[in-house]
């Protein structure tokens, strides 16, 4: 079916922006230019997501992730922010409760919400386990946001059925899920079925490759919103406003998403480090040791694109 139906212009969008984690050429974290970015997307009007796959949740160690937390809380100062909880695992490994719980443990006690990323451990097995992995840990918090995420991303994702996607959102502990699929219809049916059933629930596409989906009644937590948070917030308002930029502006940042989730998909992370260091927000367009690398010839073509977006920053 055709999404005529979920079209809500003049909605109020609201947005998290998946922090990079920058370095300096020593190869040591760049914790100036990761509290400036923590800032800048605050200042923005979108919320900081921190220690995802942007942050290198996956490679960075304890001591790196609480610093992170214990850096956002205070620059934050009381402002929604999501974090991170991630288990790494193994495939056939079991349920790693107690390392999840851990997890958000420390998150809240900084004053994030935990975004809870799948693995290996948390995936298997029927909805119904599926399900009950998640009720356990519900009863653990206040409140937590789901997370699906394709194999392209990770190879310890999973896209739910509909069916157990309907039961994770009637949790009341669950605000929301973030959805990287990259696949408009099944958001779409997500969609459809949070406005039937939890109207109050977060969609947050993760769909870096259309995210013209806030058309349809989806909020984000993206990756690619870390290259501009401020026109991402920008584009947000314009759309909120019924004004005709939205359309042309979102157009532009789609084709910078386009370019950096091509094939490596990980690889867009280093994107991000060369376009906000083309920016000169960063010191270096390093990426984290063990994340795919993109050419340096796609400087250029980010510079290109950022040229393209000159005409709207500063509004």
């Amino acid at each position: 079916m055709m999404p005529h139906d979920l079209l809500t212009p003049g909605r109020k969008i609201e947005g998290f922006s998946a922090i990079l984690l920058p370095l300096l050429s020593t190869g040591k974290v760049d914790w100036a230019g990761f509290e400036a970015h923590v800032a800048r997307t605050c200042d923005a009007g979108l919320g900081p997501a921190v220690n995802m796959d942007t942050g290198y949740a996956n490679l960075i160690d304890s001591g790196t992730k609480t610093e992170v937390l214990e850096r956002t809380r205070f620059i934050t100062a009381g402002r929604p922010f999501v974090a991170g909880a991630f288990v790494g695992d193994r495939p056939g490994d079991p349920f790693a409760e107690a390392a999840y719980r851990g997890e958000m443990e420390l998150i809240e006690a900084f004053g994030g919400i935990p975004v809870l990323f799948q693995s290996h451990g948390l995936t298997s097995g029927t909805d119904r386990e599926i399900l009950a992995r998640y009720q356990n840990l519900a009863r653990s918090c206040e409140r937590f946001i789901g997370f699906e995420l394709g194999t392209m991303f990770a190879p310890f994702g999973k896209i739910y059925s509909l069916e157990l996607y309907g039961e994770l959102m009637q949790l009341p502990q669950c605000l929301g899920a973030k959805h990287s699929s990259l696949s408009r219809s099944l958001e779409w049916d997500r969609l459809r079925l949070r406005n039937r059933t939890r109207p109050e629930f977060k969609v947050f596409t993760g769909n870096d490759l259309a995210i013209d989906m806030v058309m349809y009644g989806s909020d984000y937590l993206l990756g690619l919103s870390t290259f501009a948070p401020d026109l991402f917030a920008l584009r947000d308002r314009f759309w909120e406003a019924a004004n005709n930029e939205f359309y042309e502006l979102n157009d532009t940042l789609q084709y910078l998403g386009h370019l950096a989730f091509r094939t490596p998909v990980p690889a867009y992370k280093h994107n991000a480090a060369q376009f906000l260091n083309l920016r000169h927000w960063i010191a270096t367009d390093q990426t984290y040791p063990g994340s795919p690398t993109r050419p340096e010839s796609d400087r250029f073509l980010l510079q290109e694109i950022l040229d393209r977006l000159e005409r709207w920053i500063d509004r």
